[in-house]
């Protein structure tokens, strides 16, 4: 199975939130990291006043049930892109994009940290041209995406699907 990061950046709902750390636990993704305005699980040492990281702690937790605790996960300004693929990550955008590749049709790496973006602008066309690749769900209704978890949940089951069979 591939070793799969998940980072989200700049998502704004503590449900989303919650929702991302149960995916991952239920897919053995590695570990989160939370970026930039992203809310985040409490951490040893936190910065955050005691009652703000308790308060999105209790979010998270309404809909994470305590994969909050099973799933590894770190917080950071800006994503360490650079570090990623200096470890030998392929970064890979989840986005509709004009270099998007259809996911089924993406030949999955080793190694790899799925970039998700903002639910309603995605990923900044600056953190784009970071990425190796970009990946895309097809659409087939009237709306143009779906909700950025449910979205993360369609890409990392595809991306794990064949190491379950």
């Amino acid at each position: 199975m591939p070793d799969i990061i998940l980072i989200a950046h700049n998502i704004r709902s503590t449900h989303n939130v919650g929702s991302l750390f149960r995916t991952a636990d239920g897919l053995g993704i590695t570990r989160i990291i939370l970026s930039g305005y992203t809310p985040y699980p409490a951490l040893e040492n936190d910065a955050r006043l005691p009652h703000i990281s308790r308060k999105l702690t209790d979010q998270i937790h309404k809909t994470a049930l305590g994969a909050e605790l099973t799933v590894p996960y770190e917080h950071y300004e800006v994503p360490p892109l650079e570090a990623l693929k200096n470890e030998g990550y392929r970064i890979v955008g989840l986005e509709q994009d004009e270099r998007s590749i259809i996911l089924p049709r993406y030949t999955v790496p080793d190694k790899i940290a799925l970039l998700i973006g903002e639910e309603v602008e995605g990923i900044a066309r600056d953190m784009r041209e970071l990425c190796d690749d970009i990946i895309e769900i097809p659409m087939r209704g009237q709306k143009e995406s779906f909700n950025v978890s449910v979205a993360t949940g369609i890409a990392l089951y595809e991306l794990t699907r064949r190491y379950w069979l």
